[in-house]
C-alpha cells in the first residue's frame, strides 16, 4: 500500500447531503473540500439513493427491489434496481464535471459487508445475515462492483480513490439486537471472529484496487474500535463529539489504534445546525481533548487525524451545510498551525 494520497490538513465528509442536485452537491464538495473531496450521496432522492440502495447498485449479479419492509433480493434486475444504477451514474457525471481541477485524491462511500447483510432481506424476509452463504455471496459480488467503480472514479475524475465502508449496523450484529420479520425475536448475533474475518477481506479487497488506506465508518458511542483495527482499517472514522466520558477500554482501544499509525477521522463539526453557530475553537476542542487524554502530544492530529462532519449532512440545510463544510476545513487546518490560544 502506498503513503496515503491526501496531504496533512486535508478535511473531508462523511457522505451523504441534503438536496437532490448532484451538480450543486459536487459543486459545493469539491469547493469547500478541494484537497480531499468526497463523492456524495443524496438520499432525499429516494429509492436507490440511499446507503443502501446506492450500495446495491454496485453489485454483479445480484439484485434488489423495494418493498414495504425495505430492500429485498430479487430474481432479476427491475425498476428500482435500475434506478439506483441510473442515480450513481448521474453522481459520477457530476463529480467528473467539479473535478475539472484533478484534485489529488477523492474518498467513496458503501455500505461495509455487516450493514449491507443486515439491511436487505432474502426472498423469504429474513436478513442476508442469517444465511453465511448469502453473505459471502453478497460480499463478493459487492467487492467486484467496487473494482469497477474504482477503476471509474479515477478514470474521470485523474485522482487516487480512497474506499470508506459505511458500518452503521456493526454493533447491532455483534450484539444479536437487530429484529426477525416477526418483531418478536433478534437475529443471533454474529461473534467478532467471523466479523472480524469478513471485513478483513473486504478491507484487503479494496485495499488492493486502491492502494490507499481503507477507511471504516461507524458513528455509534461506542465503536468497535479494536475489532476494526484487528480487522486492517486503515482509518476509523468516528464521531469525536461522543467520546468525552468514554469508558478506559475504550481510550485504550482508541491509544492502541493511533499507536499502530491507524488514521482517525474526527467527526466534530454538528452535522445539524445548532442554535447557537460553534467557534472554530469550540469544533475543535473534542480532538485535542482525546488526545490529551490518550497521552499523545497535540502534533500527532496534523499527520494522523482528518476532521469530518460528525456523521452524514443529509438533515442540513443549505446555509449550515456550506458552512459545517468550511468549519471542518478550517480544523484541518488548525491540527497543522494551531491558532493562538
Amino acid at each position: 500500500m502506498t503513503e496515503r494520497a491526501w496531504p496533512a490538513g486535508a478535511a473531508t465528509g462523511i457522505g451523504s447531503l441534503p438536496g437532490s442536485d448532484p451538480a450543486e452537491a459536487a459543486a459545493v464538495v469539491f469547493g469547500e473540500l478541494p484537497e480531499f473531496p468526497h463523492l456524495p450521496e443524496l438520499p432525499a432522492r429516494g429509492v436507490g439513493a440511499d446507503l443502501l440502495g446506492r450500495s446495491a447498485a454496485l453489485l454483479v449479479d445480484l439484485a434488489v427491489e423495494v418493498v414495504p419492509s425495505g430492500y429485498r433480493v430479487a430474481t432479476h434486475p427491475g425498476h428500482d434496481h435500475r434506478r439506483a444504477v441510473d442515480l450513481l451514474r448521474w453522481d459520477l457525471d457530476a463529480v467528473q464535471e467539479a473535478a475539472a481541477g484533478t484534485p489529488p485524491v477523492i474518498k467513496t462511500q458503501l455500505a461495509g459487508p455487516w450493514t449491507l447483510a443486515a439491511g436487505i432481506e432474502l426472498p423469504r424476509g429474513h436478513r442476508v445475515l442469517t444465511d453465511h452463504g448469502a453473505v459471502r455471496e453478497f460480499t463478493e459480488s459487492l467487492l467486484e462492483g467496487l473494482a469497477a467503480h474504482v477503476a471509474e472514479l479515477k478514470a474521470r475524475t485523474g485522482a487516487e480513490v480512497v474506499v470508506q465502508f459505511d458500518e452503521p449496523a456493526l454493533p447491532d450484529v455483534l450484539a444479536g439486537s437487530l429484529p426477525t420479520p416477526s418483531g418478536y425475536g433478534t437475529v443471533p448475533a454474529v461473534d467478532e471472529p467471523r466479523a472480524r474475518e469478513l471485513l478483513a477481506t473486504a478491507i484487503e479487497r479494496a485495499g488492493e484496487l486502491t492502494g490507499q488506506p481503507v477507511v471504516v465508518h461507524c458513528c455509534a458511542t461506542r465503536p468497535p474500535v479494536a475489532l476494526l483495527r484487528s480487522a486492517g482499517a486503515g482509518a476509523l472514522a468516528l464521531d469525536a463529539t461522543r467520546l468525552d466520558g468514554s469508558p478506559a477500554t475504550l481510550l485504550d482501544d482508541l491509544g492502541e489504534t493511533l499507536d499502530s499509525g491507524v488514521v482517525l477521522f474526527l467527526g466534530l463539526v454538528p452535522a445539524v445546525e445548532p442554535a447557537t453557530r460553534p467557534t472554530l475553537k469550540e469544533v475543535a476542542a473534542p480532538a485535542f481533548r482525546l488526545v490529551d487524554r490518550l497521552g499523545f502530544n497535540r502534533s500527532v492530529l496534523a499527520t494522523q487525524a482528518v476532521p469530518t462532519p460528525a456523521c452524514g449532512l443529509a438533515g442540513a440545510g443549505a446555509g449550515w451545510l456550506r458552512r459545517a463544510l468550511s468549519l471542518t476545513r478550517d480544523v484541518g487546518k488548525a491540527f497543522v498551525e494551531p491558532p493562538e490560544g
